[in-house]
């Protein structure tokens, strides 16, 4: 399994040495987009439409409860450094500190949010095509091995799936948002104050 992990790592990190004209742009899909990411998910919020709100909170519950499992759960039954630290010759071309790369953080984000907000609305099959970018940028630079990224989808992907068909029917989170638009109605009052959620 050792074996596969590592020649699929070279057969995408080594594309960094055979393109190297690409690598500006993957570096800046693997480090800058968390950045366009939030961006996006704080314009959806503040459309002030409960569909969007729903589906932000989704997301932002989903990340929670995989990065919880992510962290403290998979990752105590298998450790292994990143790939620069590990192997030689690596493609690495952004800066991270050595730890247990397994699994891979950044892609239980994207992941989270970025599925999430597919389910929400199946047309728009760029936000899985994000992820995926995302996922397989982490290993162009050298950073992750492709079993640590796919791990952190699969993760994801499943609580993405569990909250997505959870959050709408708790009355906890019903609650939780309307406590925040009563607060948020007295700071910055709404011009049409009708609430439509579309699933």
């Amino acid at each position: 399994m050792n074996e596969i992990n590592i020649s699929l790592f070279r057969g995408i990190n080594d594309l960094g040495f055979e393109y190297p004209d690409l690598n500006p742009i993957i570096v800046f899909i693997a480090e800058y987009t968390v950045i366009l990411l939030a961006f996006i998910t704080l314009m959806y919020w503040f459309t002030r439409k409960t569909k969007h709100r729903y589906m932000v909170m989704t997301a932002g519950f989903t990340f929670i409860l995989a990065e919880i499992i992510g962290k403290f759960v998979v990752s105590k039954l298998h450790f292994n450094y990143q790939p620069f630290v590990e192997l030689d010759n690596v493609n690495k071309l952004i800066d991270k500190a050595a730890n247990n790369s397994f699994p891979s953080d950044h892609t239980i984000l994207f992941f989270s949010f970025c599925i999430v907000f597919w389910l929400f609305n199946k047309k728009n099959v760029l936000w899985p095509i994000l992820a995926v970018l995302v996922g397989i940028s982490r290993i162009w630079v050298g950073v992750h091995y492709p079993f640590d990224v796919i791990t952190g989808a699969l993760i994801a992907i499943i609580c993405a799936i569990i909250m997505y068909n959870l959050i709408g029917r708790m009355q906890l989170f019903t609650t939780l948002l309307e406590v925040y638009e009563k607060i948020e109605e007295k700071v910055w009052p709404r011009k049409n104050k009708g609430r439509h959620l579309n699933r």
